[in-house]
């Protein structure tokens, strides 16, 4: 199955700050904010979640086809070779002739709370890509729309509906800026949506749709739940809750939700069951969350299963073992 990933690709600045933005806001004056939080630590990661869920799937088995705008300084960085290495196909990639590779600076809490500030770069230039000419040269089974250039999210969604071509949508971070109007056109029609339970809530709100008119608008619905796992919704009205991996060390959230479509998707490339996929997505976003950086994590195909089994049976763990080709 051939996937395509379309959407950021970054360079992560990650830092921590010890102690609670929380204690730092005044309810009444958040219109005058002025804060500055000293951090204690900066680690410089690959990112953007385009390039992390090409990069989970690569570990899982698969060779995505990474569909991204980014700088001149890409390959520089060797951020292309990175990928390729891993077994993502960059031969999509636009390269801009002006523009630096997106940045992202992310702050975290003591309480995992983030602040993200984001410089989209030659991410902009996104929406000169052409979805049309990429499935013609080589048929895409599925696509993924995540966060990227606003108009590139919705030439790309909007070509995947003419040409028929089956689309995951994951607006995620772009829901802030979106309103009703926008979130509609980007998930009308989608084989899937993607969505955290705030981000689940936000589409809600401002679409105007309530749950179930929201389904009626997607195929398969999933929403992650944090700690608390995911939860899938089947087009035919099924509600599949799977639970996270127990006891886990959460060092860094940073990329989770990434890694859990990568690993939802490549269940659904090899043919498993909703709720298998989300086993495997579940999995993957706990190695995710054991480390600093969104694509430094190591699977080992012996420690994945052994989790697989031990958190969900050991038929989870033969059908995954048979459906997927784990690094490591």
């Amino acid at each position: 199955m051939h996937l395509a990933i379309a959407g950021s690709v970054a360079t992560d600045h990650l830092q921590t700050f010890s102690g609670r933005f929380s204690d730092s806001l005044v309810p009444d004056q958040l219109d005058k904010i002025s804060v500055s939080f000293l951090v204690d630590d900066l680690e410089v990661r690959r990112g953007g979640c385009a390039a992390n869920i090409s990069f989970g799937l690569a570990q899982l088995g698969h060779a995505p086809t990474l569909v991204a705008s980014v700088g001149t300084d890409f390959a520089d960085q060797g951020y292309q070779k990175w990928l390729e290495t891993a077994g993502v196909d960059c031969s999509q990639l636009r390269v801009s002739r002006d523009r630096h590779t997106a940045l992202c600076t992310i702050t975290t809490d003591d309480a995992h709370a983030q602040i993200v500030t984001f410089y989209p770069g030659a991410m902009a230039e996104a929406r000169e890509i052409d979805i049309a000419e990429l499935h013609s040269s080589r048929p895409i089974d599925l696509l993924l729309i995540g966060p990227d250039d606003p108009e590139g999210m919705l030439r790309h969604t909007r070509a995947a509906r003419e040409i028929g071509l089956a689309f995951a949508a994951d607006p995620s971070q772009q829901l802030a800026w979106a309103d009703g109007e926008i979130i509609r056109d980007l998930i009308d029609g989608a084989a899937y949506l993607f969505c955290n339970e705030y981000e689940a809530a936000l589409i809600e709100k401002k679409t105007g749709w309530g749950e179930a008119e929201v389904q009626e608008h997607v195929g398969t619905r999933v929403v992650t739940h944090g700690k608390d796992g995911a939860v899938v919704y089947t087009p035919g009205g099924e509600r599949i809750e799977v639970s996270a991996i127990d006891g886990i060390e959460a060092v860094d959230p940073t990329g989770v939700g990434d890694s859990f479509r990568a690993g939802y998707l490549a269940g659904v490339a090899a043919g498993l069951s909703p709720q298998r996929c989300a086993e495997v997505g579940c999995t993957i976003a706990a190695a995710v969350v054991e480390t600093v950086g969104t694509q430094e994590y190591d699977l080992h195909a012996d420690t994945f299963l052994r989790r697989v089994e031990q958190q969900y049976g050991r038929d989870a763990r033969e059908e995954i073992h048979q459906a997927l080709a784990i690094r490591g």
